[in-house]
């Protein structure tokens, strides 16, 4: 099997949700059951992922059937996809910064993670609970604090870890940007675990909808409801495996198959509130 790392950047508000929820939220996103830290279940995305493949210049309707599998029982031999498609986790939290205007969060656990599935031996600062760590010429930095939310954090920078993770980051999400490349490094700051998960519960975005009943001009019965989402600039990534064919007239290698993912950014739009601008999303094959 052939394994590839997508990232996903949401350009807007995302909402992929669970439908309904017993808490003060009504429509909550999708959070993984061990750590609570949002994600995009696969499911989520197989099925855009289908439409948008089959939209390529020039793309070979039959290579669609092989990597995502027929799409009904009268659509011919019944197998599966080749393309299996992994929950897109939570990579980075973009941070309300008093300086800086946004810090572009993530944390050693998360860190760890992604190394993991990238196969990198790259160093994951160590920091204490009161530390952030930053890149040197950083914009959230001022005197030697950070400002995010209600949270005053003492900076650590000049790591080569902190600029090595920050450059990675930047070059997977803009390779051939190198002016948001810099942009990336500038907001990019590494928080305590226990800090990122709290942020992770409490700094995502809450949108109150309604609608208005047309005679009295005030909220419909039963019109007003919660709704939370990722904020934009959010950057989730997951695994992609590519086997072969599974179809038993078709014997495309895995090597052959991997070879037709898109090479270059896809514009996609995942989720619930399309209609009102939610979930634009730049989708990214590393």
């Amino acid at each position: 099997m052939q394994q590839k790392i997508f990232h996903l950047h949401a350009l807007s508000a995302l909402h992929v949700g669970t439908g309904q929820s017993v808490g003060v939220v009504d429509l909550p996103i999708a959070r993984a059951r061990a750590t609570n830290l949002p994600l995009v279940p696969g499911s989520a995305l197989k099925g855009v992922l289908r439409d948008e493949f089959a939209q390529l210049p020039g793309v070979d309707m039959r290579r669609i059937k092989t990597l995502f599998g027929p799409e009904s029982a009268l659509d011919g031999d019944i197998h599966a996809g080749a393309l299996a498609v992994g929950d897109a986790h939570l990579l980075i939290l973009p941070i309300r910064s008093f300086n800086g205007v946004v810090a572009f969060a993530t944390c050693p656990f998360i860190l760890k993670r992604y190394a993991r599935d990238l196969g990198l031996t790259a160093t994951v600062p160590t920091l204490n609970k009161d530390q952030v760590a930053v890149t040197g010429g950083s914009l959230l930095v001022s005197g030697n604090k950070v400002l995010l939310e209600d949270l005053d954090l003492n900076a650590v920078s000049n790591d080569a870890a902190i600029t090595a993770w920050s450059e990675c980051i930047a070059v997977g999400l803009y390779p051939d940007q190198p002016e948001w490349q810099k942009e990336f490094r500038q907001h990019f700051a590494i928080l305590p675990d226990q800090v990122f998960s709290f942020l992770a519960d409490t700094a995502t975005e809450i949108r109150a909808r309604i609608r208005i009943d047309e005679a009295t001009r005030t909220v419909a019965n039963g019109a007003l409801w919660y709704e939370e989402n990722l904020p934009a600039e959010a950057v989730l990534w997951g695994v992609m495996g590519v086997s072969r064919s599974r179809n038993k007239d078709d014997e495309t290698t895995a090597a052959d198959l991997a070879a037709l993912l898109p090479q270059k950014e896809l514009a996609l739009q995942i989720g619930g509130k399309h209609t009102v601008g939610r979930g634009l999303c730049r989708f990214l094959v590393a």
